[in-house]
């Protein structure tokens, strides 16, 4: 597994290749090779911001001596009109850099705000809040670094860091029971310390989890429940293992879910249903 600096790097380079190709053309055309300039990202949208620590390593790739001044840091809240960076190397990474910037940190801080708003509605709840797998394709890292920053906590990463098993691998694997043995023979024989999630579909199901599953099971998602049913779910597993809500929850319902006492409540909406908020990177012209 890449360590995030490497992933970001691979990252960085692949999207610059999408988008300069065989060279860009309009700084070609017009600006010399050996021109240095300055510019600050304008902030046109109240939210968190999110990013700015990408921005840099985006720029410093480019052009290690570029000079990177911090205003304003991932996790702060930003209002309009201020200026979150300042950026100062050639004009041609600037210009290069300009939209794969935006685009990261203006997805990531529309994220980061939507986190936001969704963990202040857990305040003083036990509850805390989980993204899911529902990403961009290439993009999870940024997606994923946005909710942490906008204070929800990550979930596995992909299929590789926790076995997750989904009501389709449970049908498949010839039921909850079997599904389980089956993972726990893998874990101790393949990838000791991998932890096991198990997804329940009703209170029968949980009642399996818990009469097969200890020491085996660390976390019970409790798909698609009410937060009554999470309730009598939550009071019969009684802290044996983890617990888990997801499924359709939302602004309007989390604090429900989360009075029931349940550990986790996770919201794919996170990330799937943010909207990237209005940022600029705006040249400074010096006479």
């Amino acid at each position: 597994m890449k360590n995030f600096d490497e992933q970001l790097q691979q990252l960085v380079i692949q999207a610059l290749q999408e988008d300069v190709g065989d060279g860009d053309h309009s700084t070609l055309s017009c600006i010399p090779d050996n021109k240095k300039g300055k510019a600050i990202l304008k902030i046109k949208q109240n939210g968190i911001l999110a990013g700015v620590a990408i921005a840099e390593k985006i720029f410093k790739q480019v052009e290690p001596s570029s000079i990177f001044t911090v205003f304003k840091k991932d996790g702060d809240a930003m209002q309009v009109g201020e200026i979150a960076f300042e950026v100062e190397a050639s004009i041609h990474t600037i210009l290069t850099c300009e939209r794969l910037v935006l685009n990261c940190m203006q997805r990531m801080s529309g994220i980061a705000t939507l986190t936001h708003i969704y963990t202040e509605k857990l305040k003083g709840f036990h509850t805390k809040l989980l993204d899911t797998r529902k990403t961009t394709p290439n993009f999870r890292l940024l997606e994923k670094e946005a909710v942490r920053i906008g204070g929800g906590i990550n979930h596995r990463f992909g299929l590789y860091d926790m076995i997750m098993l989904k009501d389709n691998h449970i049908d498949y694997a010839g039921g909850l029971e079997n599904a389980i043995h089956k993972a726990w023979q893998y874990v101790t024989t393949q990838k000791p310390n991998l932890k096991i999630e198990v997804e329940t579909r009703n209170f029968d199901d949980v009642q399996k989890v818990c009469a097969v599953g200890e020491g085996k099971v660390f976390r019970i998602m409790l798909d698609n429940f009410t937060p009554e049913q999470v309730l009598k779910a939550v009071k019969f597993i009684n802290h044996r293992f983890e617990t888990e809500a997801s499924g359709g929850i939302n602004l309007n319902t989390i604090q429900a879910y989360a009075a029931t006492g349940v550990d986790y409540v996770s919201v794919g909406g996170l990330i799937h249903q943010a909207t990237s908020l209005d940022l600029s990177l705006k040249a400074v012209i010096t006479t």
